[in-house]
């Protein structure tokens, strides 16, 4: 399966020259812990970075300084790694894994933002994948009571 097909579409973003308290807000508003950062241009968003609610706290809140000066680019997580929609869900598991990062950005096959791929939404495709496996006994029981029958 394409990581594209599992991945969050409605995706929230900022540009790395909206203020943290800015970013912040709008994180409250759309009830997410992470917004993508972008550079915008006439055809799209091109991610930059990852802002997390961690990285307002560590950087911003726990030393005291002032969310309204500083701005999203200055703290933004800018190790950015990025998964193409066409990428393997499992390829990807393991990129994520090696990195150590919970939160994917997805583009398309123009560097564009298309969506957001989360540890979350991986662990929650899993499931489903092992529930269906789990399946396999019950439904070849079944299988066999009616062929003998």
């Amino acid at each position: 399966m394409h990581i594209g097909e599992i991945c969050t579409n409605d995706t929230i973003c900022c540009t790395r020259d909206d203020t943290v308290q800015a970013a912040a807000m709008l994180m409250r508003r759309h009830h997410v812990g992470d917004l993508v950062v972008v550079d915008a241009d006439g055809s799209g968003k091109v991610p930059l970075g990852i802002l997390t609610d961690r990285d307002i706290v560590l950087a911003v809140v726990a030393p005291g300084l002032d969310a309204g000066s500083l701005l999203a680019g200055d703290i933004m997580s800018d190790d950015l790694l990025t998964a193409s929609e066409s990428d393997d869900v499992y390829e990807t598991i393991e990129h994520m894994r090696l990195r150590g990062i919970r939160r994917v950005p997805v583009v398309d096959a123009d560097g564009k933002l298309s969506g957001i791929v989360s540890a979350d939404d991986l662990l929650e495709f899993l499931a489903e994948e092992m529930s269906e496996l789990s399946r396999i006994g019950s439904w070849q029981q079944s299988r066999e009571r009616r062929t003998r029958q």
